[in-house]
């Protein structure tokens, strides 16, 4: 039965490192396509037509660029350590709103009950993550005391 267990997480291991080297590559392919994507709106600016809409597709996809790039290293982290660290998921998930705010602000559509749910929620994500950092902090420093 062991053996049969052993077999069982070996496949397993196996077919989910495979798939998350696909989600990669997906998501290499992503951040090329919205680079090249990106040069072509700011090559647009220099057209001086529709410059609202441009600086707008501009800030948008930096932006999810940005919430892609820290995915993206949640999911190496995972593979390398098969642990998941919640700090990436919550600076993917602030960036997120931060992006969906500015935007909103942006394009002029942001109505008020939206903006304030979206700042609640950003608080209490940053809160979370001020609390992961000091208990990171507070850990990496136990560790040195305990080395000297």
């Amino acid at each position: 039965m062991n053996l049969l267990n052993e077999r069982i997480k070996s496949v397993y291991d196996k077919v989910v490192s495979g798939v998350f080297c696909i989600i990669l590559v997906f998501i290499i392919l992503g951040i090329i396509i919205g680079t090249l994507q990106l040069i072509t709106t700011v090559w647009n600016l220099f057209e001086f037509k529709e410059i609202t809409r441009n600086y707008t597709e501009l800030i948008t996809g930096v932006l999810t660029l940005y919430v892609l790039i820290e995915l993206s290293k949640s999911l190496v982290d995972y593979h390398e350590t098969h642990e998941i660290r919640i700090s990436f998921l919550i600076d993917a998930a602030i960036i997120f709103i931060v992006r969906e705010i500015m935007i909103a602000l942006f394009e002029h559509k942001a109505e008020a009950n939206i903006i304030y749910a979206f700042s609640v929620f950003l608080i209490s994500l940053g809160f979370i993550r001020l609390i992961f950092w000091y208990i990171a902090r507070k850990g990496n420093t136990s560790i040195q005391n305990k080395q000297e």
